[in-house]
């Protein structure tokens, strides 16, 4: 290969990298609305008729809310339980709060994923495919809410996490918890509106609310959103998240991944190449330059 097939060559590889590049940012989907749940923990009574609901509706751990005690304690979610309903003691007495995947906007689980077996769905919330899963955990690793669960006893575990009833949305129904909530605690709808309501409620009340919404901004925004009469740093919530969607902090470094694959070895190829116009030499023996021979 002489130089101008090198440089045809490192070129062209350069163009494919760019290209990968093009193709990623067109995977990026930003639907104009997703759906969501609104969450106002003023008005729950920790019933956990949802955790109930929740349970029956997918074949999970139903757990006997009048005996088991379980608001005496923080829980997180698990395998078995994809939420959970959590007791807090702050300055306005106790308040109750349902923690389940929160459906990022741009979900880091779902950006993570190397085979998209973790899935954002176009409507919003974020799935798991079993078939496609390989079992790295980079999802589990990279939430920022630690929600993904790994079935670390089971002969064929499986990633388990909140889906948003994706199957009820699909047939054109709310999620099992919003249905069972008998305060009307949870109000499903598109995220949109559900923003609409809450700020509508915090302008009407000052009083009663935080003046904040809890996953408008955070991470880039989720789609389960939270109204709350306290500060959110009393109630469990991380509030050191940031609004930068996590996969923005990886992005750059990604798309400089088909670069790294295809033009460096493409680049080394061409300077194989171009010093195999070199006579090779004979095996066991060192070449040396005519005119130093004999010491000259």
């Amino acid at each position: 290969m002489d130089r101008r097939g090198f440089l045809k060559t490192t070129l062209v590889a350069g163009s494919a990298a760019l290209a990968g590049n093009g193709l990623c940012a067109q995977e990026i989907r930003k639907p104009e609305e997703f759906v969501g749940v609104l969450v106002d923990t003023t008005r729950c009574i920790g019933c956990r008729a949802c955790e109930v609901a929740c349970g029956e509706e997918h074949d999970l751990f139903v757990p006997d809310v009048l005996n088991d005690g379980a608001l005496e304690k923080h829980r997180d979610t698990s395998d078995k339980q994809w939420m959970v309903v959590n007791k807090f003691e702050t300055e306005k007495g106790d308040v109750f709060v349902k923690k389940q995947c929160m459906h990022c906007y741009q979900a880091a689980c779902a950006s993570a994923c190397p085979t998209e077996a973790m899935n954002q769905t176009m409507k919003g919330p974020v799935i798991w495919d079993g078939d496609k899963c390989i079992g790295c955990r980079y999802c589990m690793t990279s939430c920022p809410f630690d929600i993904p669960k790994f079935e670390y006893h089971e002969w064929n575990p499986k990633i388990q996490k909140c889906t948003m009833c994706f199957e009820r949305l699909e047939a054109g129904q709310k999620p099992a918890c919003v249905t069972a909530c008998p305060t009307d605690t949870l109000m499903f709808g598109t995220r949109i509106n559900n923003l609409e309501v809450a700020r509508h409620r915090i302008y009407s009340h000052p009083d009663k609310y935080v003046h904040h919404i809890y996953g408008e901004h955070e991470v880039g925004g989720t789609g389960y959103i939270y109204l709350s009469a306290v500060p959110f740093d009393q109630i469990g919530f991380r509030t050191d998240l940031g609004n930068t969607p996590y996969p923005e902090y990886t992005k750059e470094f990604l798309y400089a991944v088909p670069m790294i694959l295809f033009g460096v070895p493409a680049f080394l190829l061409g300077l194989n190449a171009l010093a195999g116009n070199n006579k090779p030499n004979i095996e066991g023996e060192i070449e040396f330059d005519s005119d130093n021979e004999g010491g000259k």
